[in-house]
């Protein structure tokens, strides 16, 4: 064994040290599929070298490469050395090597779908079948479909007559899309994870409305035999003030027993330099807002990603995450509220981005 490959016996070891450890599953994105059996985040080979920095953001910090058993992770810690990156390892083996081994496998962050089965379990979080909704729209019951998805993912495929509000958006947006407080809500996705998120969002956020989760979502309407809808047919639009003022009401809710430090953009850029830490500075607001002005070393994050899919932002597990929002900070608490529960080190950092020169992109 080479001086850059580790055994899964210390693999395992480092994933239970405590310590911080990244882990780069690099092979290509159409055989990882939705999320790689470690729950790592997918970068794959080609692009390492290009976009490494942005994903674990120290040098020193302990990398393991996971490739498909063919070398490349090898091979590519090999290079990373030559550029300043010494503590990078491939995984003997690869993914091959770690599946064969059994199926009590530990993996680099929880399963989104553990995650929000735990939640539906601990919390009795309703649900409607396909059956139950379509029962309700041809009796002509007041109820709003929301995805929760990005928008992209919606545009490609929803239920029909549901309306785009990711994850992040729901308090925010809430009342925009709901205004009378008899409709049915029923919250989808393409699964669970992020639909029983959500429904569980507006239910502790003390939204009057029934809410409940769509039952494996477009997968369970496409296994019933119906079609889904595809394009731009009913996404949020700007937040009304209407809607601001249920939505700092509601995140107080929300976020009853949350405490989160506040910090300032000299504390971010302070973590952010920090030889011995590492912190990520991520930006939950819209992909739009992002582009229209935001702060100089942070990353474009939707929050409604980060609740399900943490993994594919944050490679460097037990990093700092900093959290970054617009002054009402609705969709930064929405997220950090569920993000602590899974153990991340959470701070939020609230950004007038109409003021001066703090919002410009850099």
């Amino acid at each position: 064994m080479g001086t850059n490959v580790i055994s899964i016996e210390t693999f395992r070891s480092w994933l239970a040290d405590g310590e911080e450890l990244a882990v780069l599953d690099i092979r290509d994105p159409s055989v990882v599929g939705y999320a790689s059996p470690l729950f790592a985040t997918n970068l794959p080979a080609e692009r390492v070298l290009g976009e490494i920095d942005r994903f674990i953001p120290r040098n020193v910090v302990r990398t393991v490469l996971v490739d498909g058993g063919d070398g490349d992770g090898e091979r590519l810690a090999e290079e990373l050395k030559t550029v300043g990156r010494r503590n990078v390892f491939a995984l003997a083996g690869g993914i091959p090597a770690w599946v064969a081994t059994g199926q009590d496998l530990p993996t680099f962050d929880i399963p989104g779908v553990d995650f929000s089965v735990a939640i539906k379990n601990e919390k009795n979080t309703p649900a409607t079948s396909v059956e139950e909704l379509e029962a309700l729209r041809k009796a002509g019951e007041d109820v709003v479909i929301i995805d929760t998805r990005t928008v992209p993912e919606f545009l490609r495929d929803h239920v029909p007559g549901a309306v785009s509000v990711p994850g992040a958006e729901l308090v925010l947006r809430f009342k925009d899309v709901v205004p009378s407080e008899n409709t049915k809500v029923v919250v989808s996705c393409a699964g669970l994870p992020r639909a029983i998120l959500g429904a569980q969002t507006l239910i502790d956020a003390g939204v009057p409305n029934p809410v409940s989760y769509l039952h494996d979502g477009t997968k369970a309407w496409t296994q019933a035999g119906w079609e889904l809808e595809s394009g731009r047919t009913r996404t949020y639009g700007a937040v009304t003030e209407t809607a601001r003022v249920f939505a700092r009401k509601h995140i107080e809710a929300l976020g009853k027993g949350d405490d989160f430090p506040a910090i300032d953009i000299a504390t971010a850029r302070q973590w952010a330099a920090d030889a011995n830490r590492t912190t990520y500075l991520l930006d939950v607001r819209t992909p739009e807002e992002f582009a229209e002005g935001h702060l100089e070393g942070s990353l474009s994050s939707e929050g409604g990603q980060l609740l399900g899919v943490a993994y594919r932002t944050i490679a460097v597990r037990g990093a700092r995450v900093v959290l970054i929002d617009d002054p009402l900070g609705v969709r930064a608490r929405t997220v950090a509220h569920w993000l602590q529960r899974r153990g991340y080190e959470i701070a939020i950092l609230l950004v007038d981005f109409d003021a001066g020169r703090l919002g410009e992109v850099a």
